[in-house]
């Protein structure tokens, strides 16, 4: 007889194209995954996968196949989620978070993703958008808050929050309270993320003139390296004001008056719309309560506010 667990192991080896990315995903073993697919071939008497040693690839049959096994995982996902407690969702959520997150809310969504779902635990990725979008489209994440929209078959974004870039500096600097143009600042280093992000690429372009001298970019994949150095007096930061309050608070850091302004973060809740997705859209939605200020109980919606959500590539 058919089981769950065998279908949902041929649709995962079949969107990942491989038995280890299957395993990986299930968290079991390569051999385990394999006796699954066997098991399934002979209860319906036919090939369902092309093997070789790299990659699976769904036989004619096994294209068929892939069409019911998504209707039913999704209605599986979804009897669970409309008649199931939601204290019994388990199982593991793979997160990519931008490092900005961590540094503001990221603490309180795991705690109430710890009190809400006490039986789903989160795997931590921490990186810069470019390579989180990467995992995400190669499903080694489920997850990712990350500076948005990304785009890709499938994808699904949904607004988080907006963080306003600032100018940064330890009083030590002597920088007045007037307004700042860029002459000014360009006579100090500038501190900011790493290479490669966003924000780095909208600095460097932002002192990128003929009638500045050359900027002295430094460029830190760690926040807090960005800080420290910033309120020790080494140069200016520019980053979100919201991951400094306590500094700002007890007077390390001020925020530095500019004649012209950058263009606010805008973080998004990305991932890719699959048949078992209840888990990680239940997280997402709570991701987007909590960085938006917004009350939240112990039994969050399943997902049916999509009025900040859109398809990409469709």
């Amino acid at each position: 007889m058919l089981d769950f667990r065998s279908i949902e192991t041929f649709l995962w080896v079949v969107k990942l194209g491989s038995f280890r990315g299957a395993a990986q995903r299930l968290n079991t073993t390569q051999p385990a995954i394999s006796q699954r697919i066997a098991q399934l071939e002979r209860e319906m008497g036919v090939k369902l996968l092309n093997r070789d040693h790299r990659a699976a690839s769904p036989t004619p049959s096994g294209r068929k196949m892939m069409v019911y096994a998504e209707k039913l995982i999704g209605l599986r996902a979804q009897m669970m989620a409309e008649v199931g407690d939601v204290r019994a969702m388990r199982g593991v959520l793979r997160l990519g978070v931008a490092e900005t997150i961590v540094h503001t809310w990221l603490p309180r969504l795991i705690k109430s993703v710890n009190a809400t779902y006490p039986n789903l635990s989160l795997e931590i990725e921490v990186d810069i958008t470019p390579n989180l979008s990467e995992q995400l489209l190669a499903q080694e994440i489920e997850l990712a808050f990350v500076l948005g929209p990304l785009a890709g078959p499938g994808v699904r974004n949904r607004v988080l929050c907006d963080y306003p870039i600032g100018f940064l500096a330890s009083p030590s600097l002597g920088l007045g309270r007037e307004p700042l143009p860029l002459s000014e600042l360009a006579k100090f280093p500038i501190i900011t993320f790493p290479r490669r992000s966003r924000p780095y690429e909208t600095v460097r372009e932002l002192f990128n003139r003929p009638d500045l001298p050359p900027v002295r970019l430094h460029a830190s994949a760690s926040l807090a390296t960005v800080i420290r150095l910033a309120t020790e007096g080494l140069g200016i930061a520019v980053i979100p004001a919201a991951i400094v309050e306590n500094e700002l608070a007890d007077g390390r850091l001020r925020h530095l008056a500019t004649d012209f302004s950058i263009q606010p973060l805008t973080f998004m809740a990305s991932w890719l719309a699959s048949p078992d997705s209840i888990a990680v859209e239940r997280v997402a939605d709570l991701a987007a309560q909590i960085a938006q200020g917004r009350a939240f109980s112990s039994e969050v919606g399943t997902g049916s506010r999509e009025e900040n959500a859109s398809e990409q590539g469709s």
